[in-house]
């Protein structure tokens, strides 16, 4: 499995409207081949950034996902500038190692 960390740095007065962008998103990631799973993690304390997980079948699903028609649907309305505090950050992460839950 392939997992996709953005670390999004949302400005105080924007947390709200850049949740909404998620629950009412334009794109389908759902419907993308080998899309597993996506998680958007609100920070538990004032100035850490937002973290949104992707998770993929393999390395190739997340880079057809980003060279399509739907990751440009998604991507086409940015919220402001001033609603980043900074820069975001990208993180992949190959999964060796995975448990859960009995």
């Amino acid at each position: 499995m392939f997992i996709v960390a953005n670390r999004v740095p949302v400005a105080e007065g924007y947390r709200e409207m850049f949740e909404a962008r998620f629950r009412n998103r334009e794109g389908q990631i759902e419907k993308q081949p080998g899309f597993v799973r996506m998680q958007v993690l609100q920070p538990a304390k004032p100035g850490l950034p937002y973290i949104v997980l992707t998770s993929w079948q393999d390395k190739a699903a997340f880079e057809g996902w980003v060279g399509s028609e739907d990751f440009r649907a998604a991507h086409a309305n940015p919220m402001p500038k001033e609603a980043f505090e900074g820069e975001g950050a990208i993180e992949m992460h190959q999964v060796i190692i995975s448990t859960e839950g009995e």
